[in-house]
């Protein structure tokens, strides 16, 4: 008879390292980004303006002037989510070295998610917008509860253990910083 040696437990491979999250950026960065990507928004707004009137032969910027905001918003919508769905990054977003990542793949959010996004982050301007009709609120009150608003919304990202702001967290999506080459 062969007495057989007890069986050891096979050796554990060695864990792959995990890769680390990539490093969330700065509040104070991501905002600059967004100075630089409105700075970029007000060609694209005034190019888009410029068209729909002249496709439409607007005299009166009053004529059409819900369907302007219509289109215009279709167009911004149409850059963020072809934009991010391509590399995750705009033009501000490449220079300020930030992607737009989904936040289950860690990879450029598909269209619906970038959508989602871009309709989110409306809630940075038009909930305090939305008091000046309803409250027959003066324009300086309404600016200062804009300004109060976007100042809350981004001090939101604080409270967030990933710091991201609100509109990231309902849309499944993260900004991260990307390193430099």
């Amino acid at each position: 008879m062969n007495a057989q040696a007890p069986s050891t437990p096979p050796a554990a491979a060695p864990s792959a390292p995990t890769p680390s999250a990539p490093p969330v950026p700065t509040i104070r960065r991501r905002l600059a980004a967004l100075v630089y990507e409105s700075v970029l928004l007000f060609g694209v707004v005034f190019i888009s303006g410029y068209l729909f009137g002249t496709l439409t032969q607007q005299r009166n910027g009053l004529t059409h002037h819900n369907l302007l905001t219509l289109w215009v918003a279709l167009v911004v919508g149409a850059y963020f989510v072809w934009c991010w769905t391509r590399g995750g990054q705009t033009l501000p977003m490449k220079t300020w070295r930030l992607r737009l990542v989904a936040v289950q793949t860690g990879r450029p959010p598909k269209p619906a998610r970038a959508l989602a996004r871009y309709l989110a982050a409306w809630l940075w301007f038009l909930p305090p917008l939305a008091l000046h009709p309803l409250l027959h609120l003066p324009v300086p009150a309404t600016l200062l509860a804009t300004l109060a608003w976007f100042a809350l919304w981004a001090a939101a990202a604080r409270l967030d253990p990933a710091r991201q702001f609100p509109h990231d967290r309902l849309a499944g999506t993260r900004i991260v910083a990307v390193e430099a080459r």
